[in-house]
């Protein structure tokens, strides 16, 4: 950025006939951004014939003089790189807003963004800062952006919604759906495949428990429980609630659906969509067409999840709702992921609501991953600190 200094005197006519002469200095940035002003008063003078003086005319003075580097960077403001908003990605919508709490500020709705300030209801925001260490890379042949992730960034928790029905999490009180023989379901072939079938006999079993023999489209049949069974049409709405136990078909294959939680209702935040976390920790959206209930969900859908981090993801997930904690990424920003059991280096490609997707340099395959993921570095740091914060005051309490 250049900066030039301008000089402009104005001339004053007073009625007693007295003259004021003001040189201004005026420092300008060449986007005609004016960083600040100097006003020098001359002194006063008294002239006869003032109407007749031609110095009286307009003839403004200009001297542009070119500041040396230092000068100008010590005008520039600081502008910390982890202070930005989701709203500078292409991809993110309706982006939260942050704040910095202050000393006497509990969950209030005051939301700073620049110089403006507005109220919103219902939103609850923290904010955390997590650096993170140098990532070392044993290749000596690697360059510099192989070696490093950059810095922590803000990490938000804010309410994801702005009313009761996309934020619910409570199972609506609505009769259950009869299950009949001769019915279209998706039944479960293996623990992530379940596939298309028809309910051929219903078995009731001297423990009170009841079984339902499916015959599959591709040949087969199997004797499944409720839970491992979910409707082949679409859902009502009202049907649907965060934590529901879903089935939706897999982007990969059309013959194949995948169980999963349903963690976000269509809302202006996530463009009317769907977010569903798969047993095996990928998150994706799906449209209401490509979402099936299960037929009969277990008391605590989460028991239908097997042991593993994900299952103490989605616990602390569905604790947390509706204030998911979320990293805060920009595009082309470079971060750590875990993959098979080690950080490696990625590159954020493209910000879509609540998720990412990142490129790992390595191999350059890529990959959606939820922004509040173990996964990530940045969070899995944020929630050990968080952990340890919180047994510190409980024990500081007992």
């Amino acid at each position: 950025m250049e900066v030039d200094e301008c000089e402009v005197e104005t001339v004053t006519i007073k009625n007693n006939g007295e003259i004021k002469i003001e040189t201004e200095h005026l420092f300008e940035s060449n986007d005609n951004t004016a960083l600040f002003t100097n006003e020098v008063p001359r002194k006063m003078r008294r002239c006869e014939n003032i109407l007749d003086s031609p110095t009286l005319k307009k003839k403004p003075v200009v001297l542009l003089t070119r500041l040396p580097e230092n000068t100008v960077s010590a005008l520039q403001p600081p502008t910390p790189q982890q202070f930005y908003s989701e709203a500078e990605s292409r991809g993110s919508s309706d982006s939260d807003m942050l704040w910095e709490p202050g000393e006497d500020s509990d969950d209030s709705d005051f939301v700073a963004s620049g110089k403006k300030k507005k109220n919103f209801k219902n939103t609850k925001s923290i904010l955390k800062r997590v650096s993170s260490p140098v990532m070392k890379n044993n290749s000596s042949n690697s360059n510099n952006s192989n070696k490093i992730a950059e810095s922590g960034p803000i990490i938000v928790s804010s309410a994801f919604a702005h009313s009761s029905n996309e934020t619910t999490k409570v199972r609506p009180d609505l009769p259950e759906v009869e299950v009949t023989v001769d019915m279209m379901v998706l039944a479960r072939r293996r623990a992530m495949r379940w596939q298309r079938g028809k309910i051929v006999e219903i078995v009731a079993r001297e423990d009170g428990r009841t079984k339902y023999k499916v015959c599959f489209d591709e040949k087969g049949k199997s004797l499944v429980s409720g839970h491992h069974m979910a409707f082949a049409d679409a859902p009502k709405l009202e049907q649907l609630y965060v934590g529901a136990r879903v089935v939706i078909q897999s982007p990969d294959d059309a013959q194949c659906f995948q169980p999963g939680i349903l963690s976000e209702l269509p809302s202006r935040k996530n463009r009317l969509r769907f977010l569903v976390f798969l047993d095996d920790h990928t998150s994706l959206y799906a449209s209401l067409p490509s979402v099936h209930l299960v037929c009969r969900p277990l008391e605590d859908n989460l028991d239908d999840i097997p042991d593993s981090p994900h299952k103490c993801f989605m616990k602390q997930y569905l604790k947390n709702w509706p204030y998911p904690h979320l990293t805060h990424y920009k595009e082309g920003q470079s971060i750590n992921v875990e993959l098979n059991g080690t950080l490696q280096v990625c590159t954020v490609e493209v910000v879509d609501c609540s998720l990412i997707q990142v490129v790992f340099q390595e191999g350059g395959e890529k990959e959606w991953i939820h922004r509040g993921s173990v996964r990530l570095e940045h969070m899995a740091k944020f929630l050990q600190l968080k952990e340890k914060e919180d047994e510190e005051k409980d024990n500081s309490e007992s």
